[in-house]
């Protein structure tokens, strides 16, 4: 039999402001420049757990419109499709595609995952939560033609990361990448508001043995001599011990790598030693607001507004070691005001942070921001699936318009994104590594 794993990540902005400016998916294509393109990890995942009795193919939609335009498309006997919410109302009409030519659908992700029910209506299955522990039983119940509509061992993410194979790097050309994602660890302690990702993999933080992701890394290596790798975690270095671990493998490799995490690797030294050397060519560090207000009551415990006093002094801490930063901000929150992009601009100024992204909180469907939003009555549409590229605002602010909060987005990106200002912050940084190169 053949599987066919469809990726669908062509998120196109619905603004037309910002896609003249040239904005696209923050930290993957800036001012229509490529930095990142990537595969998909969770497709390459299910391939490693597939039985041997189905060949697969893996394949990237980037443009549906061609796809579903074509006369004829491939023939598969199952097909298993991953989408970002943005891109999900042309994932279903990929999947209605493929229905009709008697293809059976299955559909999973963060976006199936907090709503099967709309999922269900454009696939034959859909599985709910992490799809390894449970992708096996639904390969084999379509064999025998028992497909069940849903499947799902726990929706909250509860597998055990130690049972993770390693994801089937063999079905890509790499040629094609300019990194490759690993995962090590799902889940993130902190459970911000906005965040979607928990809806899957749990605010139960979770890492793998440190052992199996040097394997995966061994893995990618044997493919591609000198790799650039993208480790895809919410917050790698949440355990020190582990850490400690993850970072000596890494020191033996001589391999490049950029991960995500939180402020507080500023105060491990001996972890803050070992990035350099290691191969940690950037870290990007979710900062969210300069703020106090909105910090409050961003995530569970007020991590971040403990912290937000030590903002500067971590940033260079961090960046003192050779370490670029990319701070992120969030724009439209509930305590901004028009004021807040000037603020924004500032901070990062004086930060002196390498680089920056800058987003609108997103309301993903599932997530706590978006009942609060729905409760409201702030959400401009009931399905605005399409605008969840966390650029397009699709709610109304609550201190300013969303076309106040458009303008003023684009005005920051100028600001920030400028060649003059992203030269003049290369350029603070230089600084700071010559003088501790030095000595």
């Amino acid at each position: 039999m053949k599987l066919g794993l469809i990726a669908m990540s062509g998120v196109r902005l619905k603004s037309k402001k910002l896609d003249d400016y040239g904005i696209t998916l923050p930290g993957f294509v800036q001012r229509k420049k490529t930095i990142a393109s990537l595969p998909s990890l969770a497709l390459l995942a299910l391939a490693s757990v597939t039985p041997k009795d189905f060949e697969i193919d893996y394949k990237e939609i980037d443009n549906p419109e061609d796809f579903l335009n074509s006369r004829t498309i491939p023939k598969y006997d199952i097909v298993g499709i991953s989408s970002y919410t943005a891109q999900i109302l042309e994932a279903y009409k990929v999947a209605d595609r493929f229905r009709t030519e008697g293809v059976t659908v299955v559909m999973g992700g963060l976006h199936a995952t907090t709503l099967p029910m709309e999922a269900i209506e454009h696939a034959d299955s859909v599985v709910i939560g992490e799809g390894e522990p449970v992708w096996g039983n639904l390969l084999e119940d379509f064999k025998k033609g028992k497909l069940k509509r849903f499947y799902g061992i726990d929706a909250n993410g509860h597998f055990d990361l130690s049972k993770t194979l390693v994801p089937a790097f063999d079905l890509l050309d790499m040629d094609n990448y300019n990194r490759i994602t690993i995962q090590t660890s799902r889940g993130c302690p902190h459970d911000c508001f906005f965040c979607a990702s928990s809806k899957v993999l749990g605010s139960n933080f979770r890492q793998k043995p440190a052992d199996l992701v040097m394997r995966e890394l061994d893995a990618v290596a044997e493919r591609w001599p000198h790799p650039f790798i993208e480790f895809a975690d919410d917050n790698t270095f949440v355990n020190r011990q582990w850490s400690r671990e993850f970072l000596q493998g890494l020191l033996r490799r001589k391999i490049k790598w950029f991960t995500e995490t939180d402020i507080s690797i500023a105060y491990k030294d001996d972890l803050l030693d070992m990035l350099l050397e290691s191969g940690c060519r950037q870290l990007l560090i979710g900062f969210e607001s300069p703020d106090k207000n909105n910090l409050h009551g961003m995530d569970k415990d007020n991590w971040k507004l403990k912290w937000r006093d030590r903002y500067l002094e971590a940033i260079d801490r961090i960046q003192s070691r050779g370490v670029p930063i990319i701070g992120c901000f969030l724009i439209g929150l509930d305590g901004d005001t028009t004021d807040t992009f000037e603020k924004i601009r500032d901070f990062v100024l004086e930060s002196n942070v390498l680089d920056v992204q800058i987003t609108v909180p997103t309301p993903f469907p599932g997530t706590r921001f978006y009942h609060k939003l729905k409760k409201e009555g702030r959400l401009l549409k009931n399905i605005f699936w399409d605008s969840c590229t966390l650029f397009d605002v699709n709610y109304r602010p609550k201190n300013m318009s969303p076309e106040e909060l458009d303008d003023g987005m684009l005005w920051l990106f100028k600001e920030l994104y400028s060649d003059s200002m992203v030269a003049r912050r290369k350029q603070r940084f230089r600084k700071i590594t010559r003088e501790v190169l030095s000595g």
